[in-house]
């Protein structure tokens, strides 16, 4: 470096400024130039030193001064960024499930030394993807396949728990966890689809019998009115004789009503219409 800018300096004109003058004067310039970095807004800085390793102080957001060549900067996203895993693991019932979860994760900005020194900035790659497919393994482990779609709400709930405990070990904060995808192997799935459609005729069966018992008592009910009116009538004629004269007058009058609307003209007689009341009571 010293040499690059010796050889800068020595093509500038000689205005009689001592060389010595001038080369210290770049070795200021350089030195005030790397001794500040900028923490832009989400992001934290931690400083390592050649001498004393990664220290342990966090730097917010601004302008901030290091040594140079002895400290440089270590910048951290401290903004949450989601991430989909998927695992494919097995149900109590030894079901194979494939489930996506979706985490927003971000550093835990007090330990943020402790995570440069133990994981390192890509800190998400190396720890969500293991911790997530070994509580989805726990957690599903516990359920039936059935019961993952009937207690889906149960089966996020401890997920997330046994997550955000499992990430709090490695300085990880979680501000959301929550599955989007739950699939299941073709086989258990045309196994419901037959179980839905052997419910569905047994609905239907059920169905048939209830109306067939319906009917069936429906018929029992008409036989009997059938028979009680026909009771009722013969008691009336035993009883009364004027009965029957009655019913002849009934019909004479449906009789009469239906050929009164029929288009062409008709003449029948009194025996005909039922009317001849003087005959009947003769005989």
């Amino acid at each position: 470096m010293s040499q690059q800018i010796r050889r800068q300096l020595s093509r500038m004109p000689n205005a009689g400024i001592p060389f010595g003058a001038l080369f210290g004067l770049g070795i200021a310039v350089w030195g005030f130039n790397n001794s500040l970095f900028n923490v832009e807004g989400g992001h934290r800085a931690v400083k390592f030193s050649r001498v004393g390793g990664v220290k342990d102080t966090v730097y917010g957001e601004g302008t901030h001064f290091v040594v140079p060549w002895f400290e440089y900067p270590i910048i951290y996203d401290i903004r949450a960024k989601p991430r989909n895993i998927a695992s494919l693991t097995g149900t109590k019932d030894l079901q194979m499930v494939n489930i996506t979860v979706r985490v927003l994760a971000r550093p835990d900005e007090s330990n943020l030394p402790e995570i440069y020194k133990t994981l390192g900035l890509d800190f998400d790659e190396r720890v969500l993807p293991s911790i997530v497919n070994e509580v989805l393994k726990a957690v599903v482990a516990q359920f039936n396949a059935s019961q993952l779609i009937t207690q889906r709400e149960r089966v996020s709930k401890l997920v997330r728990e046994h997550l955000h405990l499992r990430a709090k070990n490695f300085n990880i904060l979680l501000d959301d966890v929550s599955i989007t995808h739950v699939a299941f192997s073709p086989e258990f799935t045309h196994a419901v689809e037959a179980k839905q459609i052997a419910q569905q005729e047994a609905q239907r069966a059920s169905y048939v019998v209830d109306r067939a018992k319906q009917e069936k008592q429906s018929i029992i009910v008409k036989a009997e009115g059938e028979a009680k009116s026909a009771m009722l009538i013969g008691d009336a004629v035993k009883n009364n004789p004027g009965f029957l004269e009655l019913r002849k007058l009934d019909a004479a009058r449906d009789i009469a009503a239906v050929v009164s609307k029929s288009p062409n003209k008709i003449y029948v007689d009194a025996d005909t219409l039922l009317l001849n009341v003087a005959k009947s009571a003769s005989q």
